[in-house]
């Protein structure tokens, strides 16, 4: 799948690239696994070889795996951090630092930061407009070169909203956009077809009575009546215009994804049912999934289990969603289910890159980035033991 998004402004300005040698590992390939040695020069991967000889002053990783460097479409792990809990405002460079040491620690070197548009001003269940303001602050740290890892933004346009059009205007093509999701969160479809999981979610975590939460849902739907048809348009306009990729998400229906087919999408963030994944397959658009809902064994809202997906040859894509460190752990569930490593490496790896058009990355290739992450395992469970984005070890 080609994307717009250019790979010659990934690292930040004046970034110090490594020259070093890691031997003595399982090399995780794009199909196969050998025992071999990589070496690194100048931020790239210079050479992959078999062998299990440990030249001198390599790096012996005792038989670790090494992969490439996972790559994050999704996550809500920098709203966690802006507002640890419901309306605590934490100071915003604090946060943006924080989320990305948390990620290169669990072996991200790439993320899409996820950033809602599209607000909701009024109302006990209304959302406060932030994404241009955080997202001009995560660039200033980027150009003072404190970051970590590779950062790009994920805009997720909420057609149940207000300001939707307004906002996403306020982005341009120097942004880089790399992701613009179509989300629709009304009631009763969706996501959130069964109302009472709605219930459950939203009142809850904002402390609404029953006639509180009855009166938020009319609105919602009175939102979706209002501007619903204009804010789709606009968003697919908009993501055309910042040159990122379209996803749909929370696809429920083949009608739904022949919809999401027709604007020219490729990418299925989280689909709900077996009928839509399988839907997404026969229009040829990568099926994402979480990996909470692999780790759990099943979706928080009582959705389609991703291990359901992946027994039926449907899932493409891992995304953290909300657990940043479930990345790296459900590619190994997902190892051990298929029986297969490279495979399951792929779906935080090289599949993520190819639905984003990142084609310097993703892969243990010579030229490619030296975006590597060595793992050992502990039983069952991954254990992160070096993590290299663009050569500079980061954990």
């Amino acid at each position: 799948m080609n994307s717009p998004i250019a790979s010659n402004n990934l690292a930040p300005s004046s970034v110090q690239l490594g020259s070093f040698c890691l031997a003595n590992a399982q090399i995780v390939l794009e199909d196969h696994v050998i025992t071999g040695a990589l070496w690194v020069q100048d931020g790239i991967i210079a050479k992959i070889e078999e062998t299990s000889d440990v030249p001198d002053g390599a790096i012996d990783c005792a038989g670790d795996y090494l992969i490439p460097g996972l790559i994050e479409l999704h996550t809500d792990n920098l709203e966690r951090h802006i507002q640890p809990r419901p309306s605590v405002d934490w100071p915003h460079d604090a946060a943006i630092l924080a989320h990305d040491a948390e990620l290169a620690s669990v072996g991200i070197t790439t993320v899409f930061d996820a950033m809602r548009v599209g607000s909701i001003p009024t109302g006990k269940g209304g959302y406060i407009k932030y994404a241009r303001q955080l997202s001009k602050e995560l660039w200033q740290l980027r150009e003072k070169n404190v970051l970590k890892i590779s950062h790009f933004l994920h805009l997720r346009a909420e057609v149940c909203s207000e300001t939707l059009a307004e906002e996403l205007s306020e982005f341009d093509e120097t942004d880089r956009v790399g992701i613009v999701s179509l989300m629709d969160h009304t009631p009763g479809q969706r996501q959130f077809r069964d109302i009472s999981k709605l219930k459950t979610y939203v009142a809850s975590k904002r402390g609404m009575n029953d006639a509180e939460f009855d009166e938020h849902v009319q609105k919602l739907l009175k939102l979706r009546e209002t501007y619903g048809e204009l804010h789709e348009a606009k968003t697919v306009s908009e993501a055309r215009r910042f040159g990122a990729v379209l996803a749909s998400h929370d696809d429920t229906t083949t009608e739904q994804v022949e919809v999401s087919s027709g604007h020219g999408i490729h990418l299925a963030e989280f689909p709900t049912t077996v009928e839509a994944a399988g839907a997404c397959r026969a229009n040829d658009i990568a099926i994402m999934m979480g990996a909470p809902n692999i780790i759990r064994g099943g979706s928080h809202s009582g959705n389609v289990s991703a291990l359901d997906l992946a027994d039926r040859n449907l899932l493409d894509i891992i995304s953290s969603d909300y657990v940043p460190a479930a990345l790296l752990l459900s590619a190994f569930r997902l190892a051990e289910r298929w029986d297969d490593l490279p495979r399951a490496v792929r779906t935080v790896t090289a599949n993520p890159a190819d639905a984003t058009g990142l084609k310097d990355r993703g892969r243990l290739a010579q030229g490619l980035r030296a975006d590597i992450v060595r793992v050992s395992a502990l039983g069952s469970t991954p254990v992160v033991r070096g993590v290299w984005s663009q050569a500079r070890q980061v954990g």
